[in-house]
């Protein structure tokens, strides 16, 4: 449980902003980490838990507080729920991506449409991460968590997390706290014992966004292969030699809108129903039936749009600035804000901002952002 000189938030964050902590400790356990957090709670200190330092914007001014490094890390096979499921407890400070890759090696799919994504699997059911059809709320069972309030060690199923579209009770919205303030410690995940070999790839979103053709068969491998073709041509996965990818990912959520709403934006404005559109199927007894057949209750869908879409037909292109700041929109995809220059969390927000206002002007839709902010206003 090392105290460690501490570094600017800057080399630890995929924004590359953000000052030094006041203090700094790496938790290398479990059990490390669990004593770390209730001895800071316990000081009153402000404190942040750091983990891949992928979702955080932070401000350019030093941090008057404790940083919490979570550097536990471990995948741990526990006994099998049910035949062909594999069950997994991994460490909060896993890298995400080596799970992937680990499961995707023991023939384990639900995740490997995620490959690629940054951070830990701790923060991973704190936002509910997912990508091409694949939320970690489809696999996660529990979490372990140590809660702020009362310090204690419980396991939380799922079923308790408020799990939706990148969010969870565990989340700090913008402008928000979090319903629930704990720290999670493991995960456990099902996971559907496939195998290795090359099977008929299932999922429309998945093989839509690769693409490939319908009736293909591809073996796990395979799909993450492609997963990071596909997002390495967005900018998306870590690379020091690609200034696109000093980022938080995508900045800004996908907004969810009335169905009436999405109606009043242009066809060409990509929608996905948050649920079946199909009209519910009414069953009624042949000896009950007298000849009437009830409306089914009017149903108010709710509709996924596309943030990226709002944004380039906004009028703002892909590899833009505002003047000479060095906080760009990527190039290669018009919902990632990007770092390429040292710039500071002041640019990154200025850009931000501007960003939400010419959406706002154009479409009536204010962009919410998606990492956590710390320091910083928008």
């Amino acid at each position: 449980m090392p105290e460690i000189d501490p570094l600017p938030l800057a080399q630890l964050t995929t924004l590359r902003t953000g000052g030094a902590p006041e203090r700094m400790i790496d938790a290398l356990t479990r059990d490390e980490l669990v004593t770390v957090l209730r001895d800071v709670w316990a000081s009153g200190d402000d404190w942040l838990v750091l983990g891949g330092g992928s979702n955080l914007l932070v401000g350019d001014e030093p941090f008057e507080g404790t940083v919490v490094r979570v550097r536990s890390a471990g995948v741990e096979r526990l006994a099998a729920p049910e035949p062909g499921i594999a069950r997994l407890r991994v460490q909060a400070g896993h890298a995400w991506d080596d799970l992937v890759a680990q499961s995707v090696a023991w023939g384990l799919s639900g995740i490997e449409g995620m490959s690629g994504i940054p951070g830990t699997v701790g923060a991973a059911p704190v936002q509910n991460v997912g990508a091409y059809g694949q939320e970690i709320a489809d696999t996660l069972v529990a979490v372990e968590l140590i809660d702020e309030t009362t310090g204690q060690v419980v396991e939380v199923p799922a079923g308790e997390l408020g799990l939706g579209f990148r969010t969870s009770v565990l989340k700090h919205h913008y402008g928000s706290v979090p319903a629930r303030r704990a720290v999670i410690l493991t995960v456990t995940l099902d996971l559907a014992d496939i195998g290795t070999a090359p099977r008929p790839l299932t999922s429309d979103r998945l093989r839509q966004a690769l693409p490939v053709a319908a009736g293909a068969e591809l073996s796990l491998a395979e799909v993450r292969d492609l997963v990071l073709q596909t997002r390495r041509a967005k900018g998306m996965v870590l690379d020091d030699a690609d200034p696109d990818t000093r980022s938080a990912g995508s900045f800004f959520q996908n907004p969810i809108v009335s169905e009436q709403f999405a109606r009043s934006l242009p066809d060409a404005c990509p929608r996905w129903p948050m649920e079946s559109t199909r009209e519910p199927v009414i069953v009624i007894p042949l000896a009950a039936y007298d000849g009437y057949v009830p409306r089914a209750a009017p149903r108010n869908v709710q509709y996924k749009l596309s943030a990226a879409w709002l944004i380039e037909n906004a009028g703002i292109r892909k590899g833009m600035r505002l003047g000479r700041s060095r906080a760009f929109i990527s190039s290669k995809h018009a919902l990632a804000l990007t770092n390429r220059e040292d710039g500071t969390a002041a640019e990154v927000a200025e850009l931000a901002r501007f960003v939400q206002q010419r959406v706002a002007a154009d479409f009536g839709i204010e962009l919410q952002p998606e990492p956590v902010l710390v320091g910083v206003e928008l």
